[in-house]
């Protein structure tokens, strides 16, 4: 009896959990898309919810309002391996790099909210604040233009390869205009 009621309760926590996940980032209200990529996002209060998908076996990316190339820039990366989801916040340190903001004296600023590989193709779920306070991550703006950098990986599970594909998309967060 103590076991049947054990299992229902594990099982009812794993449903609960299930359905507050694909409640919080299920939806989303605007998507940009470029060569085997997309990043959908809404805005969620003081967060943004983000889904960055991409035809990889290797690691998916999004940043956010570099100066120069990368410098400055926000990041996001994301891979799956084994079943298990690695996310990390990077600053675009320079022009054509990016470090770990933890490794900067930043915090990461991000909830992983899920991640999947499957048949070729790589996504990653997650939130993250407008404005986390963190010096290493710019303020996102609702009502104005900003630089998405969008970006993926080879077939190898690691953030240290370097991208297969990058582009750059200027967006409204708000209202999803592309320009």
């Amino acid at each position: 009896m103590l076991h049947r009621a054990c299992r229902n309760i594990v099982i009812g926590g794993c449903f609960l959990l299930a359905t507050i996940t694909q409640g919080f980032a299920a939806d989303y209200d605007h998507t940009i898309e470029a060569k085997d990529i997309t990043f959908s996002w809404k805005i969620d209060g003081d967060n943004l919810a983000g889904k960055i998908a991409a035809k990889t076996d290797g690691w998916v990316g999004v940043g956010f309002n570099p100066s120069e190339k990368m410098k400055d820039a926000n990041f996001i990366l994301g891979y799956v391996k084994d079943g298990e989801t690695k996310i990390i916040d990077e600053y675009g340190t320079t022009s054509t790099g990016h470090k770990n903001d933890e490794d900067l004296g930043g915090k990461t600023d991000l909830t992983l909210v899920s991640g999947t590989e499957e048949g070729g193709m790589t996504t990653i779920e997650f939130v993250m604040p407008l404005k986390s306070g963190d010096d290493k991550d710019g303020e996102l703006v609702v009502d104005g233009d900003t630089v998405v950098l969008l970006a993926y990986g080879s077939g190898r599970d690691s953030f240290k390869s370097k991208h297969k594909f990058r582009t750059s998309i200027t967006v409204n967060l708000g209202t999803g205009a592309v320009k």
